[in-house]
């Protein structure tokens, strides 16, 4: 085969490491975003954080010498000599230091106060305490949210603690800390009492040889008297059951309450009023009051003790009103102001070939592209966050009712750039407006049709469906196919499987389970 030489014109994009940097930033969230900074802090010395009290400092030193300018000026001009460098001395050692002679510390306190030796393994900070002030101030000026947070604490240790301070027998004790172990987070016993004991007995089989299950029961009972009451409760009967008979028994309609509990839990479950008053043998008002009574317990008394920990979301654009207009603008306190320390760039030399040299100036050139990334990142942030916000006014003026449809192409079109860059801004962005904290995902939506051929947004349909059910008659509560019914008489083309669709969205039972007596 003869070999030849062929030369070829051709495109072709070429991904160098400056572009996959500036891509990896754009789609990183801001609490990523600050971790990467801070390791590009920690691995280049050339990268440094602008203070924010230099500016400040040189700000106030202007000023500063600017007043001194005038009042000079308008001294001379009065006739009054500034005071000389030494009168300013004099008068400094006089007002500001005290002669130790004319104090009224003696020798004698300044030898107990002052050791004359300092330990080897002490330091002038473990004798001497110095002030606090500053430190203090410090840290409350870099706290920031969770700082304060305590380890969570289990709904087994805290029921453990009062098992501690329970009076029970060894056995019992043993059987009690089986069942605490045995209760998931909602606080329902999710063993059996007969494996509780065969567990027992395979661990101590000698203790446990004449231990029965009526002692278990008995166990478990007590457990069941913990705070919060109803804990270890083997279904939704029992656990309110056990916190009705905590209430005193002159409470109204207690013993009713215990019987719909105990017998009829499951019509309760269905909303077959009817069926319950039959059988309850009483009115509907009385019933309306039991169900009251029943509506004061905590069906889930895990819940209570074990508490989430708070998620603390930091905006990357703040959307407000100034005079009129929306104004966007990106959060300073998202990430730190950074530049290039201008003492390590000037030891850079042209012509040193050296180790060190080549060290500053490769770190030099990465301290460049991740700026120039930091600054294209929120140019494109602010970009796509203002287009966004003029297309969706309507939702900022007046609510979800006013969301536009709006998708990728629609921004990527307006701002001329792909969609895959709009996803990746979009992504883990949030953006703070007057009506709360949203993602920028939340301000895209698909579009339905209305009846005059224009289109609506589908978060716009949801907030109008959770409108007509927070309206609704409780008696009678809307079915799927009413409300499509309603939504077209009001120009909304929506098919009733779509309404049962975004009624699971937002959270709302159907029609049959949103049925109350009043």
């Amino acid at each position: 085969m003869k070999q030849s030489l062929q030369l070829k014109i051709g495109q072709s994009l070429t991904m160098t490491p400056q572009l996959q940097q500036a891509i990896r930033l754009l789609q990183l969230s801001t609490l990523e975003l600050q971790t990467e900074i801070q390791n590009a802090l920690d691995s280049n010395p050339l990268l440094e954080v602008v203070d924010e009290d230099e500016s400040e400092s040189s700000a106030n030193a202007l000023s500063d010498d600017r007043a001194s300018n005038s009042d000079t000026h308008s001294n001379s001009e009065n006739g009054t000599a500034e005071p000389s460098a030494q009168d300013t001395s004099e008068n400094f050692d006089t007002t500001e230091w005290d002669d130790p002679s004319d104090s009224n510390v003696t020798d004698s306190q300044w030898d107990e106060e002052i050791p004359e030796d300092l330990s080897t393994d002490s330091s002038w900070d473990d004798t001497y305490q110095t002030s606090t002030s500053t430190s203090s101030a410090a840290s409350e000026d870099d706290w920031t949210p969770g700082d304060n947070d305590t380890q969570q604490e289990t709904l087994q240790d805290y029921l453990s603690w009062q098992l501690n301070l329970t009076r029970m027998s060894n056995i019992d004790r043993f059987v009690a800390e089986t069942i605490i172990d045995s209760v998931d987070s909602d606080g329902y016993l999710t063993t059996d009492c007969g494996d509780i004991l065969l567990q027992c007995q395979e661990q101590f089989p000698d203790e446990f040889l004449e231990y029965e299950m009526d002692e278990v029961e008995a166990v478990l009972h007590r457990v069941q008297q913990f705070d919060p009451v109803g804990v270890a409760a083997r279904d939704l009967s029992e656990c309110l059951t056990v916190q009705l008979k905590q209430l005193p028994p002159e409470t109204p309609f207690r013993p009713e309450a215990l019987r719909l509990c105990r017998d009829y839990l499951a019509l309760l479950g269905n909303r077959d009023y009817k069926s319950i008053m039959r059988r309850m043998r009483i009115k509907e008002d009385s019933l309306q009051a039991v169900i009251e009574l029943i509506q004061t317990l905590n069906p889930r008394p895990g819940a209570s003790v074990i508490e989430n920990a708070a998620e603390y979301v930091i905006p990357d654009v703040l959307v407000r009103k100034v005079k009129g207009d929306w104004v966007v603008s990106l959060n300073s306190e998202v990430s730190p102001e950074l530049r290039i320390n201008e003492q390590y760039a000037s030891l850079i030399k042209r012509a040193d070939t050296s180790a060190q040299n080549q060290f500053l100036r490769d770190n030099l050139q990465e301290a460049r592209w991740f700026l120039k990334s930091l600054q294209s990142r929120n140019e494109t942030l602010l970009k796509v966050s203002s287009q966004i916000v003029a297309k969706q006014i309507d939702f900022l003026e007046n609510g979800e009712e006013g969301m536009k449809p709006l998708v990728l192409h629609d921004i990527a079109e307006a701002v001329e750039m792909h969609e895959s860059t709009i996803s990746r801004v979009t992504t883990q962005k949030y953006m703070h407006t007057p009506r709360g904290v949203f993602e920028l995902k939340y301000f895209f939506s698909s579009h339905v049709s209305t009846v005059d051929g224009g289109s609506a947004s589908s978060t716009a349909i949801r907030a109008v469906i959770r409108k007509l059910v927070d309206d609704e008659e409780s008696r009678k509560p809307l079915s799927d196919s009413k409300i499509a019914k309603i939504l077209e008489e009001q120009g909304f083309n929506v098919a009733r499987r779509t309404i049962a669709k975004y009624r699971e969205v937002l959270g709302i039972p159907p029609s049959n389970e949103r049925k109350r007596l009043v």
